[in-house]
């Protein structure tokens, strides 16, 4: 009987694990080719894994709500037919070929650990222990210097009592007053300063709750937006520059063409794209916009990749990204912004489009808003707001004089990194970005 493995597949750069969500096959049912297996959710995007193969369904490996590495077996799966056909044993063959490389890569990984463990104090691998551990939590203690005996003390609020990133950045957090050992340098004839005294943690007042009150428990793309939002406020520095800005031109122009334009591309021509596409020039105009930082580096971003937050039927939010926006024409950046927003609330997008955005805009007036003072997408350091459009009364300022007249207004509301960003930048970035949408051609072609 010949059987294929089927792994998690890579999700992105920076995502090495998932929550098992789903099984859509049972053993014993039969499998075709590309058809999803179990489903999967990341950090904010759930998703189908595929087979790459056909046949039964022999073994489950996980169950639902586990935690799986990137790479682990999870499924097991009887090839169909009496042999492997040629393509399969291509396949499998393959598979093998990447674990003889990768198990070649953790035997030199393990060798030069042992060379600079003098330097480094020793780390384990935690091969060692019978309790599972996912890759981010091996990699946090093994970047801490926390030794599989300690990793072992530590109390795990996931399932089945399993070490979460929560739990062991905890622990390393205390771990200096709870009589822990830490692995330091030594450092010739100075004496090490004392570490200082850790800050109380804040004492929260339990919510009263009473008979006639509904209580609801958080969704869990709710608990990682509320996370990912509180870690933002607590890393960067944020303040906003705020611009007002006529879009009259703007507003006239999109109702001239966009009939025509849905009719000839089969496409709503919104002014999400128009803004997009504003913010793409003030970016190339402004790269140190575009930058991320990590420690006391900044890491200045090749592609200009923006993310727009969506809104999904549930109230919570998401955030596709738009690659190389800078590099899209109008009609083309329509087109991008159409399918990720549909995909988005049909819950349809691959994992890669929520992952490498470089600059976050979210559309605040959507909901009726005049502005917004909006958290920083980490590890960017800048995110805009558009307000509402708005006829108001306003000073038209022109060669026989100035009157006053009815202009259509919005604001625009800049958020920015003040570790790495300084109010001139922030504020010239923002106001390039109000320039080229009140220089709009009204003739323009589309």
């Amino acid at each position: 009987m010949s059987t294929f493995e089927l792994k998690l597949p890579q999700m992105g750069e920076s995502v090495a694990e998932a929550t098992l969500t789903s099984w859509l096959k049972e053993v014993g049912d039969t499998i075709e080719l590309d058809e999803a297996v179990f489903e999967i959710a990341t950090d904010k995007v759930d998703s189908e894994v595929p087979s790459e193969v056909e046949g039964v369904l022999l073994e489950k490996r996980f169950e639902v709500d586990d935690v799986i590495a990137v790479g682990q077996v999870v499924a097991v799966i009887e090839l169909s037919g009496e042999g492997v056909l040629p393509a399969q044993e291509e396949s499998i063959a393959e598979i093998a070929q990447d674990d003889a490389v990768e198990t070649a890569v953790e035997t030199l990984e393990e060798e030069v650990q042992q060379l600079i463990a003098p330097e480094a104090g020793t780390v384990s691998d935690f091969s060692d222990s019978k309790r599972f551990y996912s890759p981010l939590v091996k990699n946090i203690a093994q970047k801490e210097g926390v030794s599989l005996a300690e990793l072992e003390t530590i109390p795990g609020s996931g399932k089945d009592n399993r070490v979460t990133k929560k739990d062991i950045l905890a622990y390393v957090a205390n771990r200096g007053t709870n009589g822990q050992a830490t692995i330091v340098k030594e450092v010739k004839s100075v004496e090490a300063p004392k570490a200082p005294a850790p800050k109380p943690t804040p004492v929260v007042a339990p919510v009263p709750v009473s008979g006639a009150d509904e209580v609801m428990a958080m969704s869990r793309m709710g608990k990682l937006i509320s996370q990912h939002m509180t870690d933002s406020l607590a890393t960067s520095a944020h303040v906003q520059s705020f611009v007002e800005v006529d879009v009259t031109h703007i507003v006239e122009w999109r109702n001239k063409v966009k009939d025509a334009f849905l009719k000839r591309e089969g496409e709503k021509l919104t002014f999400t794209p128009i803004f997009m596409e504003a913010v793409a020039m003030a970016l190339k105009k402004y790269p140190m916009m575009n930058i991320s930082v990590d420690g006391d580096s900044i890491i200045k971003k090749k592609n200009i990749n923006i993310g727009m937050a969506a809104a999904l039927p549930d109230g919570n939010l998401i955030v596709p990204v738009i690659k190389n926006a800078d590099q899209l024409n109008l009609v083309g950046m329509a087109k991008a912004v159409n399918d990720l927003a549909g995909r988005a609330r049909n819950n349809a997008l691959k994992p890669d489009e929520i992952q490498g955005g470089t600059y976050t805009v979210t559309n605040v007036g959507s909901f009726g808003s005049v502005f917004g003072t909006p958290i920083i997408n980490q590890p960017q350091v800048g995110i805009l707001a558009l307000g509402a459009i708005r006829k108001m009364p306003a000073v038209v300022e022109t060669p026989q004089g100035d009157f006053i007249g009815i202009r259509s207004k919005m604001f625009l509301s800049h958020s920015y990194d003040h570790r790495v960003v300084n109010g001139a930048l922030g504020g010239m970035f923002v106001k390039a970005v109000a320039d080229y949408l009140e220089a709009w051609d009204v003739n323009r072609e589309v």
